[in-house]
């Protein structure tokens, strides 16, 4: 494990990226694998990173592992908090802590930022990976996740339709 780093995602990075991000859609019945959208996704963060991270565990022949921070308000806590979009560790690596790793970084990252939450959302069947996130500190919430997909509507809209 000493022979890989974390550090930010680059554009550079999309490919790679973007084949984590089909493989873990590819598992999750709530979404549609689609390459375009999700470089196209990665790239709205990547470009301006008042709306997020990426960070990459990145070894020495390819990238590992990604997780994906998204900065917004909450006004429950009055400041900025974080949406853990993705968390994602390539297939041949799972199991070797890099995970945990990866999850580290991003709460010593949101600590140093002075974020004041870090909110998920994890698939009911998958205990393993619910069991994953409790002994890192998350907390089951008593809040219900709903979801209006307008984006399956309007094909193609990359920013809300208010926005120049």
């Amino acid at each position: 494990m000493s022979e890989v780093r974390i550090e930010n995602a680059t554009v550079d990075d999309l490919p790679d990226l973007a084949e984590l991000l089909l493989g873990l859609f590819s598992r999750e019945s709530d979404f549609i694998p689609n390459r375009e959208k999700h470089i196209r996704g990665l790239r709205l963060i990547l470009e301006e990173p008042s709306r997020g991270r990426v960070f990459v565990l990145r070894g020495p022949k390819k990238i590992i592992g990604m997780i994906n921070l998204l900065i917004t308000i909450s006004t429950a806590e009055g400041g900025f908090v974080l949406l853990l979009e993705d968390l994602v560790i390539h297939p041949g690596h799972r199991g070797q802590g890099y995970g945990s790793r990866l999850l580290e970084h991003a709460i010593h990252y949101a600590r140093t930022k002075n974020f004041l939450r870090i909110t998920l959302l994890t698939d009911r069947p998958n205990q393993r990976l619910k069991e994953f996130y409790l002994k890192q500190g998350f907390v089951e919430s008593g809040m219900v996740p709903m979801r209006l997909f307008l984006a399956r509507q309007i094909e193609g809209a990359q920013q809300p339709p208010d926005r120049p």
